[in-house]
């Protein structure tokens, strides 16, 4: 199982990707999380969890992999607000994606692609077709390992991934790139160039291991029962978040593959804010930085 999981370390990288919703490139096969994010004046805050499974099916020298994955966001506000808060103080994800990667022969290069579709709602009421969010996605990764199949050293490993997304995220009616790169230094140091992550990783063992990062972190969900505001013509039709968060990390391996992390970081780009759906502003709710943590524990290649 051990050589199973390094000889595929590629395998999932594709598949809970990024984005679909601008989620963190991951090898998780599966994940429990908790983020928290504080308003600024200190009695209100944004509480996410998070949990996700990925089933990888080898097919000869691809896969097919099975994706699924829930998040529940509750936005506790108590400041007076020109509308009725029970309207968007919940917010869930339901999400199911199949993906397919194949090897090139005799190159290091690695196709792919995936699809899925996404509830993102506040499920206030029964679905209708606002709720639903339909996604795709293609991918080419490099992944130069440390050593060949026979054992010998051939270098600094690195891996490359270049991608579009697209989803049917209302607004949004074009693919967005992705360029991701990791490159390990020696056996201290590393570092990942990217969005949504970067990061420079400091290895203190094989179990303790320190990040200084930069993420971006955001969510959408639409609002079943619309928001109307006082001398507004918009219509709030759906609820967003987007941080910018520079912060530091910490990552404990139980087993190889088992991990418990923590980061903690203040954001230096921070709103929450009901929109229309031609992404116009309709109500700001909060737009100052602030603290931000999560943390979780996960199973990974």
């Amino acid at each position: 199982m051990k050589n199973f999981f390094r000889a595929n370390s590629l395998l999932l990288l594709l598949f809970s990707t990024c984005l679909f919703g601008l989620k963190a490139q991951t090898t998780d096969l599966a994940r429990i999380e908790y983020m928290r994010v504080p308003f600024s004046d200190g009695d209100q805050s944004l509480n996410r969890f998070r949990a996700l499974i990925q089933a990888p099916i080898p097919i000869k020298d691809d896969y097919l992999i099975f994706g699924a994955e829930y998040r529940k966001l509750d936005l506790d506000f108590r400041e007076d607000v020109p509308f009725n808060r029970e309207r968007i103080k919940s917010t869930q994800r339901i999400e199911a994606s199949l993906g397919y990667v194949k090897k090139l022969k005799n190159t290091n290069w690695r196709i792919a692609g995936k699809g899925g579709v996404r509830i993102a709602s506040t499920l206030n009421t029964s679905l209708g077709k606002d709720d639903f969010i339909y996604m795709g996605a293609l991918y080419a990764i490099n992944d130069v390992k440390e050593r060949n199949e026979e054992g010998a050293v051939i270098g600094k490993p690195y891996r490359l991934i270049l991608g579009l997304v697209y989803s049917t995220t209302p607004g949004r009616n074009y693919p967005i790139p992705l360029v991701n790169y990791f490159r390990k230094i020696n056996e201290t140091w590393s570092y990942t160039v990217g969005v949504p992550k970067t990061l420079i990783r400091y290895t203190f063992n094989e179990k303790n291991h320190l990040q200084a990062f930069a993420t971006l972190d955001n969510f959408f969900a639409n609002i079943q029962d619309n928001v109307r505001i006082p001398n507004n013509d918009r219509v709030g039709e759906n609820i967003s978040m987007t941080n910018v968060v520079l912060g530091l990390g910490y990552e404990f391996y139980f087993t190889d593959h088992l991990q418990y992390y923590l980061y903690a970081g203040h954001t230096v780009y921070n709103e929450y804010r009901i929109r229309d759906n031609n992404r116009e502003d309709v109500y700001v709710i909060e737009n100052d930085n602030t603290f931000y943590i999560r943390t979780g524990i996960k199973f990974k290649i």
